[in-house]
């Protein structure tokens, strides 16, 4: 795992968006939690019961929350995904401070999370050392000859900062022609800034933005040692062979379309494609020998990144390269460094007005290192065999919903719905944790050496990428931790995995009755079940492999009914004049539907001989919607909306609640909507 990385790059909601904004709340007291606190799934507080349901129904069941719920001022938004993520972190928190502290009577795995922890923790020790982790990549950088050397640096580089920064990333990934066996992928990147777009974009803002990114890498070469007339120099080299690399890559929604990025070839064909780049330097360097199956994601890019190699001086190169182990590293380095990474990265891109505390850093890079053994921690306290038994009823409910509304489809033919039906036979429902842990015995923890333990971790799971290339698929592997808040549907693996992290209240709540549960986790579910059937899931077949399985005049419905959606949100303003993107939400847009919809036919099946009555004023189909809706609830700041519009494929949280209801025919009865109420549309949106 990239320790950078965020969780939400293609999955359901973590990273969530919204265009409501309220104040910074002050920073609230802070301390280690020894038990998950419950909040209700459908909160009564959240509720603004003065907005008319049939006019702004995301108001109505998120009012309360956004006003009593202003934005942490160490976070760019705040929602109920976001507030039990920090809960989960305190409750991790409460764990490894007590493994950090308990030397005695804890297991080798349980020491070498306390360790972690501990040396993460350890400011003082960090503070002395300043840049002097960085010292020996800074050398092999200085010390490179010429850019024929350039391969063999680079393979020592990546393995160390496990960081797609470096001119490209370069890992392991399932075949999209076999999707049972695992190749070496070739991936685009060499970028700073979070996407190729802000160096492209000539609007006044992103122009700004530039101008402060260039500063903001001058200021990070002084802090390498650099005179500040030189430093800037070196910054404006950055961002010219950054920029060339980003208008050599494909924009965020080109990236959504898989034929655009399968490009298998041979060794022969890989070194063709960039010439002045020894490959088999760059292998053996890697610990690869041998390899002749590769997957080029943009063959473009790579022609790009040949010519910055030939035509580049190599003093230019080693500039980019020390900017780029610098800006891996700086979360990790002394307050100097952490403090002007975060000035930019959080603060000017993202309008976060603090930093983080140290203990949340901690945590969620123990998370992101050891994830499965801080996992088995988490599991163990807070984790059931009868809320994984509960939580897996309802997936296979979801999925009966599914087969039904397959079953039922008029636009669909016979040929193509059997083949959906064998696809959606053959998901895999992964719940809570891996059937089997990681083992991190090979990984050297020290107590007293924190940039060590991180180079160490990013090694340890580059190698363990690595290795995987050339042998079949491990199908039982999981793409997140245990802990996380969040979940996702994997189209080349064809499961959909839902972590113990994200069915804790108010997301998944035992003591609820079951109309909040199904609309919120059974809603969650039938998201995740959608997307193996939504724009880009569907176009992979129920093994995995990229193959057209659909007839023409089927995938020309499809189309059709999924233009319906991007049409729909397309008009949806996030902030400021910007709109959503619905060509790139048009996935996550699909999915949001199809899950209300699957929700709503578990949960009429699951209480179709129940008499049910109203509770708090709600009926129990009101019921549902609210607590469906009730996951969505959050605030946002406009820098994050303008970010977000860049490169989330999730629309803003409003959306995921208004955007739906008025495609829900069952939401107009449950509030009796009108004709000509904002919920009630005369041209519904449907997919599955």
């Amino acid at each position: 795992m990239n320790i950078r990385a965020a969780f939400c790059a293609a999955t359901f909601a973590l990273c969530l968006s919204a265009n409501a904004l309220a104040a910074d709340a002050p920073p609230p007291a802070e301390t280690p939690l020894t038990a998950l606190p419950y909040t209700p799934s459908l909160d009564l507080r959240a509720m603004d019961r003065s907005a008319m349901p049939c006019e702004d129904f995301y108001q109505y069941a998120c009012g309360g929350w956004m006003k009593n719920n202003p934005i942490p001022p160490d976070q760019a938004s705040w929602s109920v995904y976001g507030k039990l993520y920090q809960d989960n972190q305190r409750f991790l928190w409460g764990i490894l401070d007590g493994l950090a502290k308990n030397g005695s009577g804890v297991n080798a795995a349980q020491r070498k999370l306390g360790d972690y922890f501990a040396a993460c923790m350890d400011e003082a020790a960090i503070e002395k050392l300043g840049a002097a982790p960085l010292a020996p990549s800074l050398a092999r950088i200085a010390a490179l000859p010429s850019a024929k050397d350039l391969p063999a640096l680079l393979a020592a580089l990546h393995l160390a900062y496990a960081d797609d920064g470096l001119f490209f990333g370069f890992s392991s990934t399932q075949d999209y022609g076999d999707a049972s066996q695992v190749i070496a992928s070739a991936g685009s990147g060499g970028l700073g800034l979070p996407d190729r777009d802000y160096y492209t974009r000539t609007d006044a803002k992103s122009v700004k933005l530039r101008q402060q990114y260039l500063d903001h890498v001058a200021k990070m070469f002084v802090l390498l040692g650099d005179q500040p007339d030189a430093a800037k120099r070196n910054a404006t080299t950055v961002m010219t062979m950054e920029t060339a690399l980003a208008r050599a890559s494909l924009t965020q929604v080109e990236l959504r379309d898989p034929y655009k990025t399968y490009h298998r070839m041979d060794a022969k064909a890989l070194q063709a494609l960039t010439p002045d780049f020894d490959w088999s330097m760059y292998l053996h360097g890697l610990g690869l020998n041998s390899l002749d199956s590769f997957n080029v994601s943009e063959p473009t890019f790579y022609r790009a990144l040949n010519r910055q190699w030939k035509t580049t001086p190599v003093a230019n190169l080693k500039t980019y390269l020390r900017w780029h182990v610098a800006h891996a590293q700086a979360e990790y380095l002394s307050t100097a460094f952490v403090d002007e990474d975060f000035a930019f990265f959080r603060k000017t891109l993202r309008g976060v007005p603090s930093l983080k505390p140290r203990w949340k850093r901690c945590v969620a890079l123990t998370d992101g290192q050891l994830g499965e053994s801080l996992g088995q921690e988490f599991v163990n306290r807070s984790f059931s065999p009868q809320l994984k038994a509960d939580t897996l009823k309802m997936a296979k409910q979801i999925e009966q919903a599914m087969s039904e509304d397959l079953d039922q489809l008029s636009w669909m033919s016979a040929e193509t719905k059997k083949r959906a039906l064998d696809k959606l036979a053959t998901i895999v429902n992964k719940i809570g944790y891996p059937d089997s842990w990681r083992d991190y015995s090979a990984l050297s923890i020290a107590r007293d050496d924190f940039a060590g333990n991180v180079e160490r971790g990013n090694r340890f799971e580059s190698q363990r990428e690595l290795a995987k290339i050339g042998k079949p698929l491990d199908r039982g592997e999981w793409g997140m931790t245990p802990p996380t808040v969040n979940a996702y549907y994997n189209p080349q693996m064809n499961d959909i995995n839902f972590p113990a992290g994200v069915l804790q209240p108010p997301l998944y709540d035992a003591k609820m009755d079951a109309a909040p549960n199904y609309g919120n986790t059974g809603s969650t579910i039938g998201h995740e079940l959608t997307h193996a059937f939504d724009d880009e899931g569907r176009q992979f077949d129920a093994q995995g492999n990229l193959k057209d399985w659909w007839t023409p005049a089927d995938a020309k419905a499809f189309e059709q009914r999924a233009q319906c959606v991007v049409d729909q949100y397309s008009h949806y303003v996030v902030v400021d004049d910007i709109k959503i993107n619905s060509k790139l939400s048009e996935g996550e847009d699909l999915a949001d539907l199809g899950g209300l919809v699957l929700g709503w036919m578990a949960w009429q099946a699951e209480t179709a001989n129940q008499r049910l009555r109203p509770v708090d004023g709600l009926n129990p189909d009101q019921r549902f919607f609210v607590g469906y809706a009730q996951w969505a609830c959050e605030n946002n700041r406009p820098e994050n909306l303008r970010a977000n519009a860049l490169t989330d494929p999730h629309s803003p949280g409003k959306y995921r609640v208004n955007g739906l209801m008025v495609n829900m025919p069952e939401f107009e009865a449950a509030f009796s909507c009108k004709a000509g109420q904002a919920m009630v549309s005369a041209k519904r949106c449907r997919v599955w």
